[in-house]
């Protein structure tokens, strides 16, 4: 054989080669199909982006970014608006949007790891690993400077924690003129250097509620992040970034923005006399590598796609691309109600959903507001985005704004219906 016939066999070979290999690899960040094959209607996936796009053309939100992904490909995918009004930078597929609550679901995972691992239990006291939250007092009434307090009947925990059945809160899970929303005023837990100096401040504070007996939105989530600290030995970030975020190849999620990236954040805008304009409270991160409290409750930054290989990655059953987070029957039992045997098992009254561990579920179709499917679970973040992961229809829905007040217009309506109302098959 002649050596240049040789050397064009052994190039073809490997072009050949080359162009499978391309061709079998996993698409990034999941493959992607036709809503047709993947059982939607393409017309109505049309009605809900116009019905999206109305919104921004109108004023009334800046941009947005939708992703649907079934049976593990992504059928619809598109971004509207501006992420940068005043810059007239659009809206793009990989904009850097700031999550806030829905780091929860991250953190909860994170502490289900260790739950695997034997390196905590459920029914821990949170006392165990964090000492200055030992010997808990409830508020019951009185002033802020004369609170009328008493010993709660029982430790707080992490099952606690993470169903928001701690008896901690938010400010705003309280009426504003409670002694206690001032007390935590006062105390200024989220000037804290770190996540040790937060629990010391937070140790100030009383429980709004006997532990274990009510659910109230709160701090919960933040205290779980200091637990993953103490038990890990490592910061929340590095532990989110070796033990979730490099294996499941999310690439820009994190507590903070570097600085070649910021050309990709979102700005948080919210409406002043029917104008969009930047929120200044919402666009702040006091967090760096090197300052700041890490809130797993409400601190990172992330992107539709690695979003998506998160979410995805629980529909699976703990596992994405052969990388195996949790286990099958973690994922079950987070995605369980942990709080039927409440007085009110719906959190923030909401009658169609019970809460798992980190995560709403969808218990009673018949009391939801919107279309939906029993077992479905996820959460929101406060600049109006919103996670929902729907087993029955094998199913991931995820809408990132970038807006405040969160929901305004009840535009998750909007969402829920269109993207339900499109499926065919």
């Amino acid at each position: 054989m002649r050596p240049f016939f040789h050397f064009g066999i052994v190039i073809a070979s490997l072009l050949l080669s080359a162009a499978l290999s391309a061709q079998t690899a996993p698409s990034w960040p999941l493959p992607e199909t036709t809503p047709a094959v993947a059982g939607f209607s393409s017309e109505r996936l049309d009605l809900l982006h116009q019905n999206f796009r109305q919104a921004v053309d109108e004023g009334k939100y800046s941009g947005y970014i939708i992703l649907l992904a079934r049976d593990g490909k992504i059928a619809d995918w598109r971004t509207y608006g501006w992420q940068d009004l005043a810059a007239k930078a659009p809206m793009q597929k990989d904009s850097i949007v700031k999550m806030f609550s829905m780091s929860k679901l991250i953190t909860s995972t994170a502490v289900l790891i260790l739950l695997e691992e034997g390196r905590l239990k459920l029914d821990d006291p949170v006392e165990k690993y964090l000492p200055a939250l030992k010997g808990r007092k409830v508020f019951t009434g009185g002033t802020a400077d004369a609170p009328t307090l008493v010993d709660a009947e029982r430790p707080v925990t992490i099952r606690d924690l993470l169903t928001h059945t701690s008896g901690y809160y938010y400010d705003g899970s309280l009426p504003a003129n409670s002694p206690v929303v001032e007390l935590c005023g006062r105390a200024k837990i989220w000037d804290a250097a770190n996540l040790d100096e937060f629990v010391a401040r937070v140790a100030l504070l009383p429980l709004h509620e006997q532990p274990g007996t009510r659910f109230r939105y709160g701090i919960s989530t933040d205290l779980l992040g200091a637990v993953i600290e103490k038990i890990s030995g490592q910061r929340l970030d590095v532990f989110f970034q070796q033990r979730i975020f490099a294996p499941l190849g999310m690439r820009d999620s994190g507590f903070w923005v570097p600085a070649e990236k910021r050309t990709r954040l979102a700005t948080i805008y919210h409406r002043e006399a029917g104008i969009l304009v930047p929120n200044a409270h919402t666009n702040q991160n006091r967090v760096g590598p090197d300052h700041g409290v890490l809130s797993g409750g409400g601190g990172l930054y992330s992107t539709a796609a690695d979003y998506v290989r998160f979410a995805q990655m629980l529909l699976n059953g703990g596992q994405l691309d052969g990388v195996r987070i949790l286990g099958r029957k973690t994922v079950e039992l987070m995605t369980a109600s942990h709080i039927a045997h409440l007085a009110d098992p719906h959190p923030n009254g909401v009658r169609a959903q019970g809460f798992g561990l980190g995560v709403r579920v969808i218990t009673d179709l018949g009391e939801s507001p919107t279309l939906d499917s029993v077992g479905g679970f996820g959460w929101d973040g406060a600049a109006t985005t919103k996670i929902h992961i729907d087993p029955k229809e094998r199913m991931v829905l995820l809408l990132l704004c970038a807006h405040v007040p969160f929901n305004e217009d009840d535009i998750f309506s909007r969402f829920f219906n269109g993207c339900y109302s499109a499926l065919n098959d």
